[in-house]
Parts: C-alpha cells; structure tokens; sequence
C-alpha cells in the first residue's frame, strides 16, 4: 500500500488543532483570574500575565520538539529589533547573561585599540542590580561607582562626567525601575571622550527618551524577559545592537565562543566551511569548531522563543497598564509626599515603568523598616531597590573598584527606599487599596 504524504500531513494539522483547542480550554480553567479580597488576596510587586495564546505557542513549539533556538528564536530576533529600532537582536538565555556578553563583546581582539582591557575603567552605579556590574567584574574592569539622583534614582549626570579618568572606556548604566537616565547629557559625555555606551534596558522594554526608544542610544542594550519583566518568557534575555560588527561578538561569545556564525542546525552558511585557517590551526580545519573569543553556551530554547513571539503581540497594553497604575499611585500618594519622596520621570521622557520607587524622607517619624512591615501584613509585597549600595553587599567588599563623590543619595537608597508594584496584572482595585494602605500608615503619625 502507497503512503500519501499529503494525507498524513492533513492528518497531523488536524490533530494539532485539536490539541491547541484543548489547551485554549485548559487555559480558561485553569488559569481563571481570581476576585480580589482586600487584605486576604496578595498583591504581588510583580508576575507573568499571560493568556491561551501564549500557552499555545509554548505548545506548538513543544510539539515541533526542536530543543535549541530555531524558527520561532529567529522570529522572535526579527520582531524584537524591528519593535526597538535596532537592526540586530541577539536572544540568550536571561537579562543577566545579556550583560555578561555586552560587556564581553567589547574585550575582543576583533575591536582592535578599541576593546576592554583588564584594568580598564567603566563608569557605573552602586544603587542597582547586581549583574550590571558583575561582568566588569569578571572581565577584569574596573568598575567606578557615581551617585544617583533623588526621585528618578538614575545616574547623577554631573556625577559621571567628573568620573572619566585616563583608564575610561565605557559608561554602563541602568534605566532604573524603567525611568530612562539623560541620554542627551550621558551620550554627549560619551561621544566626546570616546566611550562605548551600554544601556542594561533590561526594567525599561517600551521606555522612550525625546520619542526614540531606550536601547537605541548606546553601542549595546540589553533586556531580560524573567517573569517580571515587561514581556516574559520564563528566563531569557536579549542583547541589542545596530552594529554588525559587535552583533557577530556578542553571539560568538553566546555560542560556544565559536568563529562559525550557522544557526543551530545549519552548516557551510558561509560556503567555504572547510577552507579556513585561522590561528595556528591546519588549512581546512573545519569552521564549525574554531574558536575565536572563550565563550559560553548562553543560547535561549525555541520553546522560551515562541512564548517571546507571542508576548510581543500585547507588549502595547503591558506598557499602558504600567503607565496607568504609576499614575494612579502617584496621584493617590500624593498626600504623603510630607512624609515620602515619590518617584517623578526624567526630562524629556516616557518611562515605561517596572516599579514605583518610595523613598521615607530623613526626617519622618518612622523609618523604612515600619512602613515594609505595614504593607506586607496587607499582603502588599514590596521590594528594596535591588542592591541598595553594593559596595556594603558582603560579595563586594574586596572588589577593585573606584569610587567618585559620597555617595550620599546612595546610601539613603540602601537605606530608606523601597518600592511596590504596578505590573499589568495590578488592576484598579488594588492600586487603591495600595494607595489606601499607605495612606491608613501615614496617619498614624499625624495624630
């Protein structure tokens, strides 16, 4: 008997649409939204927000089982960059791992007098997440720590300026809990004492800075699409670029270090896999195992990729619902401001938000640590503002390291902020029960 491709084809994407129109309807009973009880229901700093599509991309993509980056990564690239505005977007596997290849990519001997050497400084925050700094670290950099500014808590620009030095290189900061830094003033000091700029936009996905979006300004960007982040795909991170030259680094360095640049799966992409001779290897020596940077394998799953594609389609309603709930909060928090500094947006920007920062002003009657407990006994989560000073973090304390001013805003931050939620899974009831709860603390002290 003669098999029919065509009708064993049929037969299979029939028997996909019947296992995606079971896993929609697994979707709506499994995964059906909660009603909120004020002060028995969590209200959570952030989380995954998600619907059946993106449980069936997850699925298709499982069901293709093809377990490394493919089709749906390279999709995902394509749609990612043309969203931002940059011509290349390389997917890894967490925001993390995205710096550790930025900065990575800028030690290779194919910059030539341009690269990172150990010894040489970057300028960047103590007041933020850990893995900002790290790769410096681990690339034998210097990093030199600037104070931030009270209200946007990004870097102080005046503050960067007067920290280049003759071992300067590279300027690596944060847009802070989605607020983007001045640009204008930190790429002007960038351009004229010829420096890369890596954005970490890894808070910031949708953030725009005088209408263009935040990750085109610098040499690279980075972002993070952890459960918390604007869009999600479990873990997994992006590296931005609209340079060639440093997009081949970055995913050399990703893959394995290789010299090769075929997809997973591909071969001879070049056409000529087995006429190279680089280094001291043999004529010939095939290209798919020649190496030209020590790498890592920090490649992403076309699983992760396909919930990516999937989460891009409502990255627009993720940024409004962010915006929405940070001025809600705002305007309900603004009978505080007595006792709290509020967070306000950089000049010239529109911040797509990941947090609303609260800073207990110095001379209030109670102090951080009151006003945490409080909200968390309301079942409202809270978090502190990553690493608050890192140089008091015990991983830090025998750094090499260069420190420019006080850092006086700093060490209020380590000390006396903190910050809660405005995630898209937020809705109105519970950004005012938030406001609500904040307030009922407040006016316990003016009694």
């Amino acid at each position: 008997m003669s098999h029919d491709p065509r009708a064993g084809a049929a037969d299979l994407e029939a028997l996909t649409a019947d296992i995606l129109a079971k896993v929609a309807e697994y979707h709506d009973a499994a995964f059906r939204p909660a009603p909120f009880v004020p002060g028995e229901s969590p209200v959570p700093v952030s989380g995954r927000v998600f619907d059946a599509d993106d449980l069936a991309h997850l699925t298709r993509a499982t069901l293709d089982f093809w377990l490394t980056a493919g089709a749906f990564a390279e999709r995902f690239e394509n749609d990612l960059a043309r969203i931002v505005g940059v011509r290349h977007a390389s997917l890894c596997n967490s925001g993390s791992s995205a710096n550790l290849l930025a900065v990575s990519a800028l030690t290779s001997d194919t910059l030539g007098d341009e690269r990172l050497v150990p010894g040489d400084e970057v300028v960047t925050v103590a007041a933020g997440f850990p893995t900002t700094v790290n790769p410096l670290i681990q690339n034998g950099v210097t990093p030199v720590f600037v104070d931030i500014q009270l209200g946007t808590y990004d870097a102080d620009p005046a503050a960067v300026a007067a920290a280049i030095g003759p071992r300067t290189r590279a300027i690596m900061l944060a847009h802070t809990l989605g607020n983007p830094f001045d640009l204008e003033t930190i790429g002007a000091i960038a351009g004229a004492n010829d420096l890369w700029l890596i954005e970490d936009n890894c808070d910031a996905l949708g953030a725009q800075y005088r209408g263009q979006h935040t990750g085109t300004f610098g040499d690279l960007a980075t972002l993070s699409f952890y459960p918390a982040h604007h869009i999600t795909m479990g873990e997994g991170g992006a590296v931005l670029t609209s340079q060639p030259k440093l997009k081949r680094v970055v995913e050399s360095f990703r893959d394995w270090g290789r010299d090769c640049w075929c997809a997973p799966g591909k071969a001879d992409t070049c056409g000529k896999r087995f006429e190279w001779q680089l280094g001291d290897l043999p004529l010939g020596y095939d290209h798919k195992y020649i190496y030209s940077h020590i790498g890592y394998n920090l490649k992403a799953t076309d699983m992760q990729a396909a919930v990516g594609v999937s989460q891009l389609r409502k990255l627009p309603g993720f940024i409004g619902a962010r915006r929405r709930n940070w001025r809600r909060l705002r305007a309900g928090l603004a009978a505080a401001e007595e006792f709290l500094v509020l967070p306000h947006a950089t000049p010239q920007s529109d911040p797509s938000w990941f947090g609303f920062a609260i800073t207990v002003r110095p001379g209030a009657p109670f102090g951080r640590q009151e006003l945490v407990r409080f909200l968390e006994s309301r079942r409202i989560a809270t978090r502190l503002l990553f690493g608050g000073n890192l140089l008091r973090q015990p991983a830090y304390r025998r750094i090499s390291h260069r420190v420019v001013g006080d850092l006086a805003v700093t060490d209020l931050v380590a000390e006396r902020t903190l910050w809660i939620g405005v995630y898209p899974g937020i809705t109105d009831v519970m950004a005012d029960y938030m406001v609500e709860s904040v307030l009922d603390f407040i006016s316990q002290w003016r009694r």
